[in-house]
C-alpha cells in the first residue's frame, strides 16, 4: 500500500483499532499570534525538514539562543530501530545533519549524537542514514549500547523514579537538543519529546513495570532539554513505535520546535489529532509544574513554508 498523504484536520484514520485522530492542522494549536510577543513555540509546516528546522530556528531566535562559543552539545534523535528514514519509525536523518552543523555554525567546539537503541545499534545507527548525516556534518556519534557508559544518578523529587543510570554524555555536555519524531506508541498513545529522552537511561524496563508514565515524567527532576525539536515530517499513525508498513504512515510535513516540553508535546499530540489531557505523562507534566498545555496562553509562531 502506498502512504498517505495529509489531507488537513478532517482526515480520519485508524490508530490502534479504537482510536480514531482526526489529525489537526494549525488551527489545532490555538495560541496567540507570536507578533504580539516573544515566539514561544515555532510551528512550521509544508517544507522538507532541513527548510523546516531553519525557519523554526530562526522564529526562535537563532541556534546562537541556545549553544554558545566553546559549548559542548548532545542532540538526541530517536535513532531506536533498524529501519530507513522513509519507515519514519526513527528521527528524519537530514533534519539531525542540519542541526549538529547550526550547533557548529553558532560555536560549538563539540556536537555529539547517540541514542539507546531497541534494535541493534549498529544497524540502526546504519540503517537510518543517521550516523551518515551526523559524520557529513562534523558531528561525533557515540553508542549508547554498553552499560559502563553510563552513570547512577538520583532523581530528586520523583515520585516512583527515585534514580536511574544515565549516559555520560548528558552530564559532560554543556546544551541538550531533544530531536524524536512524532509516532504512535503502543503504550502510550503518541512518543514525543518526554518520552525521547528514556533513550538516555540504561534500564528502561524499570520505567515499564513501574508506572510507564509516571516515569518518564519523573525523569524531568534530573534534567530537561534546552531545546526540543519534533520532527512530523512523516508520521507513523499506528503500529508504533516500530511501524509495520508504509500504510502506517502519512505524509505531515510538520516541524514545532520550543523549549517548554510539555507545551511542544501538547502541540504535536493535537497535531497527531489525539488530546493532550488523554496522554497520561503529558498530563503528570504539567501537574508536576514543568510546563504548560494551555498554548492558547503562548505565543506560538505558525509557519508555512
Amino acid at each position: 500500500m502506498k502512504r498517505r498523504e495529509f489531507v488537513g484536520k478532517s482526515a480520519a484514520l485508524g490508530l490502534a483499532g479504537a482510536l480514531t485522530p482526526m489529525i489537526g492542522g494549525f488551527d489545532a494549536l490555538a495560541g496567540r499570534p507570536a507578533a504580539t510577543g516573544p515566539t514561544d513555540m515555532a510551528a512550521v509546516r509544508g517544507g522538507d525538514p532541513v527548510t523546516m528546522f531553519n525557519k523554526a530556528i530562526e522564529a526562535l531566535g537563532g541556534m546562537g539562543r541556545f549553544v554558545k562559543a566553546g559549548q559542548k552539545v548532545l542532540v538526541k534523535p530517536n535513532i531506536g530501530w533498524d529501519t530507513s528514514p522513509e519507515r519514519a519509525a526513527n528521527t528524519n536523518p537530514e533534519l539531525v545533519g542540519r542541526i549538529v552543523k547550526a550547533a557548529y555554525e553558532a560555536g560549538a567546539s563539540e556536537v555529539f549524537v547517540f541514542d539507546h537503541t531497541c534494535d541493534q545499534w549498529d544497524r540502526c545507527y546504519s540503517n537510518s542514514k543517521i550516523e551518515e548525516a551526523v559524520k557529513a556534518n562534523g558531528g561525533t556519534i557515540v553508542p549508547g549500547n554498553n552499560e559502563r557508559n553510563y552513570r547512577e544518578v538520583s532523581i530528586p523529587n520523583g515520585k516512583v523514579l527515585k534514580k536511574a543510570k544515565v549516559h555520560e554524555l548528558l552530564l559532560s555536555t554543556d546544551v541538550f537538543i531533544n530531536v524524536p519524531v512524532l509516532k504512535h506508541h503502543g503504550s502510550t498513545t503518541v512518543t514525543l519529546s518526554m518520552k525521547n529522552l528514556m533513550g538516555v537511561v540504561w534500564d528502561r524496563r524499570f520505567y515499564h513495570g513501574n508506572d510507564l508514565s509516571q516515569c518518564i515524567a519523573d525523569f524531568l527532576h534530573f534534567r530537561k532539554p534546552d531545546l526540543n525539536i519534533i520532527d512530523g515530517y512523516r508520521m507513523m499513525t499506528r503500529n508504533g513505535p516500530r511501524g509495520v508498513s508504509d500504510a502506517d504512515l502519512v505524509d505531515l510535513k510538520a516541524l514545532i520546535a520550543g523549549t517548554d516540553i510539555v507545551a511542544v508535546d501538547a502541540a504535536a499530540t493535537l497535531m497527531f489529532g489525539a488530546k493532550p489531557a488523554d496522554i497520561a505523562h503529558i498530563r503528570i507534566a504539567e501537574a508536576m509544574g514543568f510546563g504548560t498545555t494551555q498554548l492558547d496562553k503562548l505565543n506560538i509562531n505558525r509557519i508555512r513554508v
